[in-house]
């Protein structure tokens, strides 16, 4: 993994990852309006704001001459802050902070000049909040959209995230939640890159199938339809803009949890789980009707409680089986267990590798 810290300065509420023309060029800047991009993952056109990254590791690309690039970008609230991350020349660089207090710019710098490709991420989760992208600004910019491949969307939670796996700019314990994201980094993208595929990510911190890690709901079958899983959102995600060949749902870590030992938690009902599982699965399965539906346990969901888990699976696939008539049976994978190395127990960036490591085989099979 590539660092180009001294090459980078910290993004604050405007963001501008232009790319200005080097010393090499003579020819004037240009601009990328935000219609223009090609845009991979959960987002929102808005003609005044931009584009609005939403979901984790939503992502966008585009080309530049010269040295040197800028792309402007902010937060609306002033306290707040969020986090990019971005790819140069196939090489992932690093996460970079954005905080609504201040406008000052971003340079992103090439080592030397020539055609250079840059990709932008969102780090963070839906719930952490909107980015929006405003223009980005160069020397004979040109947006890029991936060749065609097979897409896999991961569904999930704070381990398909990536959530609390990178303490490496705040240490585990300090800042917000949101400040050890790192989306790209994460399984399914790992994955999908290992594979060659495209992916985005449907994963909520937290969330459940039939109840939350310390609530009854909203769950993700109540938002996974909202286009930033918000139960109280009115916009719609529009399920026609990609298709995927494979929907991976790993979901059940938060429905075994013990909650915080404050709030009233009654035990694991096996029932509603499967239950509201096979529900899921067959809305998943009318947006996606020819897709491979693939059920992941958990590697955090260990002892009595993981094979509950897998049992449970083994139901919701069955059931599902036996009400389609489609060929296309649904696959189960579980995992080995872990011990996480990342904050609060979840799994840290390297430990996200060996779950990439572990699932490839499985994903490779259904590809084929």
């Amino acid at each position: 993994m590539t660092r180009a810290r001294n090459n980078v300065a910290i993004i604050f509420g405007l963001l501008c990852f232009g790319c200005a023309s080097s010393g090499i060029h003579t020819g004037s800047t240009n601009s990328l309006a935000p219609s223009a991009l090609q845009v991979y993952g959960r987002y929102s056109l808005n003609n005044e704001q931009g584009i609005e990254l939403i979901s984790s590791a939503v992502h966008f690309g585009f080309s530049f001459d010269g040295t040197d690039c800028t792309v402007s970008a902010f937060i609306p609230g002033k306290q707040d802050h969020n986090y990019l991350q971005y790819e140069l020349d196939g090489e992932y660089q690093e996460r970079i902070k954005i905080s609504g207090s201040s406008n000052e710019p971003i340079l992103i710098k090439a080592k030397r000049a020539g055609r250079h490709t840059v990709w932008i991420y969102k780090a963070t989760e839906a719930h952490t909040g909107g980015i929006f992208i405003q223009k980005i600004s160069g020397h004979n910019l040109k947006s890029l959209s991936k060749p065609k491949a097979p897409l896999i969307e991961f569904i999930g939670n704070s381990i398909t995230c990536g959530a609390a796996a990178d303490a490496s700019q705040v240490p585990c314990g300090k800042g917000q939640y949101h400040d050890q994201h790192n989306a790209y980094m994460a399984y399914g993208p790992r994955v999908a890159r290992t594979l060659g595929t495209d992916f985005v990510l449907s994963s909520v911190s937290g969330i459940g199938v039939y109840r939350n890690w310390n609530s009854d709901s909203p769950t993700m079958p109540q938002v996974y339809e909202k286009i930033d899983f918000q139960d109280r959102s009115q916009k719609q995600w529009n399920f026609k803009l990609r298709t995927p060949q494979i929907v991976s749902i790993a979901l059940g870590t938060n429905d075994f949890s013990n909650g915080d030992g404050i709030k009233k938690r009654l035990p694991f009902d096996s029932v509603a789980f499967i239950s509201n599982y096979v529900q899921f699965v067959e809305l998943v399965k009318s947006k996606y009707p020819n897709a491979y539906i693939a059920l992941l346990s958990s590697p955090m969901v260990n002892g009595n409680s993981k094979l509950t888990l897998e049992r449970c699976l083994r139901a919701v696939k069955e059931k599902v089986d036996a009400s389609s008539t489609s060929d296309k049976k649904v696959a189960i994978y579980f995992f080995q267990p872990m011990q996480a190395h990342g904050c609060g127990g979840h799994p840290s960036v390297e430990d996200h590798a060996i779950l990439a490591k572990e699932l490839v085989p499985f994903f490779k099979k259904l590809l084929s």
